[in-house]
């Protein structure tokens, strides 16, 4: 006889490159996982787009298999959480729920000349103090303009509240509720360059900025809230959506850092490391972003955030772009089996540079290159380059006056040994790994639980964060001065690079 396991939380965790879906017991145990990769499409240098439609169906996909192994083992489902890659950016039809473009993923730099346009106009500081983030087209303010003024007849459309805007996780739900349901979460909202992360509200004089109509803009909730229902025909019954954040604040909920001072770095196709700065939001003097960390029962928390936006994406190009491996499991052994990295250096600057250069017209380069380079010192490069760009936003974090010590790490990469302990050699401080990886789902599987009453409080969570491995440095001062002066020379070139 299979036993029942109540208050079980699905999951959904849409990223950049997978859709997953996970499904947790109320003690955090994963009962069952399902996940689908999708096409990347870069129709133009600097672009890049998903199909709307290939995200729905692998999440639903992706759903229905994991809730078919779960039930199968016994669980019974309660509630719904959402995380998703966060600032990329639909625009759909009101009354037929169609997308009138494909999705502008947010590495895409295709507004970077509009954003630069707004600079020299002297609108920086108007946005900068209201949202936390730079004008820069990484957020979603500017994907939806270019969305509105290049798809024929948008703007009209847009005026005369056709059309509908989300970031992922809004388009999910619309689709999830059958269209009854148009929402998003304060930590979504606070990356759209539209959101005044003071007011929590959006923004009106940010609408004019980016000329984007109020009447696309979804319902803002707090980050454990009613999110409505699925309908029936999904899963074969109906279940309430109770959580929502971006994946980045996902991973910090989902690594407990509620206290002050709590600091997390995700390595997935990107690398995004999330301070707690408590109740205030800390102004960086660095260009760290100021971010909302989350809103859980009326209280709000902000986060400093330091974004890179090639992390794992490199290991993905070795292995699609290159063929120089055919998995990314191959990347332990082969960093392994050279004893140093031959004064290789790659910066992945594919998409441009974020933190701390914020430089998006950057170009991806590697520098040292002799004979003896083989697969294996590329490999090594692209690893230690994920490692480098994290000791750049530490360093903006000490010079804005934060001390760290320790720092929890989560995403597919981390389960990478020599990467973790690469990172605590060149970083100098111990790197925490937890029990689970898929933090960035657990925290929504929190999220939704927290709403469904199933945890009592975020101290309730805090009391189940577990660490597997503490990685600390074994790495001498010479040798990692010698290291970075090698990494510094090497994004001062490609700083300096123009075609």
């Amino acid at each position: 006889m299979t036993m029942q396991i109540s208050n079980c939380i699905l999951a959904i965790d849409q990223g950049t490159t997978s859709t997953r879906a996970i499904v947790f017991a109320p003690d955090s145990s994963i009962i069952a996982v399902a996940q689908q990769e999708f096409a990347q499409h870069y129709p133009h240098d600097g672009w890049v787009e998903h199909d709307p439609e290939e995200i729905w169906t692998s999440t639903i996909v992706v759903c229905r298999e994991a809730v078919s192994l779960a039930i199968a083992k016994g669980a019974r489902i309660a509630a719904i959480g959402v995380t998703n890659q966060r600032e990329t950016t639909v625009v759909w039809d009101r009354s037929t729920g169609q997308t009138i473009y494909n999705a502008i993923v947010w590495q895409d730099r295709r507004t970077a000349n509009s954003c630069r346009t707004l600079q020299e106009q002297g609108l920086f500081e108007a946005v900068n103090s209201r949202t936390g983030l730079l004008l820069d087209p990484y957020f979603s303010a500017s994907k939806v303009a270019w969305i509105l003024d290049n798809v024929e007849g948008a703007r009209d459309k847009a005026q005369a509240g056709e059309l509908a805007f989300g970031t992922i996780d809004s388009f999910l739900i619309w689709r999830l509720t059958d269209g009854q349901v148009h929402a998003t979460d304060v930590t979504n909202a606070s990356r759209t360059n539209l959101f005044n992360i003071h007011d929590m509200a959006w923004d009106d004089k940010l609408l004019e900025i980016f000329n984007v109509p109020k009447s696309v803009l979804p319902e803002v909730k707090e980050c454990a809230d009613d999110y409505g229902h699925t309908t029936e025909e999904l899963f074969g019954f109906s279940l309430p959506i109770l959580g929502v954040a971006g994946d980045q604040q996902a991973a910090s909920i989902g690594q407990c850092c509620f206290q002050q001072g709590a600091i997390k770095s995700t390595y997935g196709t990107g690398c995004f490391v999330m301070l707690n700065t408590g109740t205030q939001a800390f102004a960086s003097k660095n260009k760290l972003l100021t971010t909302v960390a989350y809103t859980i029962k009326g209280k709000t928390h902000y986060a400093l955030e330091g974004s890179i936006f090639i992390a794992g994406a490199a290991i993905q190009w070795l292995r699609d772009g290159l063929g120089l491996i055919r998995s990314a499991s191959e990347t332990e052994a082969l960093a392994k089996s050279v004893e140093d990295d031959h004064g290789v250096f790659m910066v992945p600057a594919f998409a441009g540079l974020g933190a701390p250069h914020w430089a998006p017209d950057a170009r991806g380069a590697i520098y040292g290159l002799t004979r003896g380079t083989t697969n294996a010192h590329f490999v090594r490069a692209a690893l230690e380059s994920v490692c480098y760009q994290t000791t750049d936003l530490m360093q903006a974090m000490a010079e804005d006056g934060v001390s760290i010590h320790k720092i929890r790490v989560d995403g597919g990469m981390v389960g990478n040994s020599w990467l973790c302990q690469f990172l605590a050699n060149i970083l100098n401080i111990t790197v925490e790994r937890p029990q689970i990886l898929e933090t960035t789902a657990l925290g929504a599987a929190y999220l939704a639980g927290l709403q469904a009453g199933i945890y009592a409080s975020v101290e309730d969570l805090a009391s189940r964060n577990k660490v597997d491995v503490e990685f600390n440095s074994t790495m001498d001062n010479t040798s990692r001065e010698q290291l970075l002066k090698g990494w510094q020379s090497a994004v001062h070139s490609t700083l300096g690079f123009q075609a």
